[in-house]
């Protein structure tokens, strides 16, 4: 992606017939049939264009179909990855802090790609796959910039035995994730 890939995260720099189609979209959600024929226009028009991704990604996601909002999904964390010079295959991404993920359009984009895969992975019953995207979410966002520990702790209790755990007190940022047991 180019350097304008940070204001095309905000919804900026839409060639005007994308920016039409998804208004279209948007005014038509009510309606899936012309909703999607809309968004499959914007994505001929603009295939990688983040916000296409993100309006497919919502489109689904708030229409209950899950499963092609976790393939969304799948192409926002390959397009995310380009855009930071990131292997395309959210696995082989590298275990180390990204730089960015308070304030930088692009980090962000690819973080919460991942933390709505890793959310969908367990609503659609994957919990190997929650489970690997969020530790890989622990390691690249260790201040819980985009919130990812709370889910974590969901998936955590999702899977214990101990139905009658004491609520946890509130934590935010690297504390956030402290509390929590390795995501392994």
């Amino acid at each position: 992606m180019d350097a304008d890939f940070d204001t095309a995260v905000l919804g900026l720099s839409l060639p005007p017939a994308v920016e039409q189609a998804l208004a279209e979209a948007a005014a038509q959600r009510a309606d899936p049939v012309r909703a999607t024929a809309a968004l499959m226009r914007a994505q001929s028009l603009a295939p990688e264009h983040p916000a296409v991704l993100i309006a497919f990604y919502r489109h689904h996601f708030y229409g209950h179909r899950l499963r092609l909002a976790r393939d969304v999904a799948r192409r926002v964390l390959a397009a995310g990855a380009q855009a930071l010079g990131l292997p395309t295959a959210w696995r082989e991404v590298p275990q180390q802090a990204l730089p960015g993920a308070r304030h930088e359009a692009r980090t962000r984009f690819f973080l919460f790609g991942l933390k709505g895969y890793a959310y969908l992975s367990l609503r659609l019953d994957d919990p190997v796959e929650a489970r690997d995207a969020l530790a890989l979410l622990r390691t690249l966002d260790p201040d819980d910039c985009v919130g990812g520990a709370l889910l974590e702790a969901v998936r955590q209790r999702a899977g214990s035995d101990d139905a009658e755990r004491a609520p946890e007190t509130h934590a935010s940022g690297a504390a956030a994730w402290a509390r929590l047991a390795p995501a392994v």
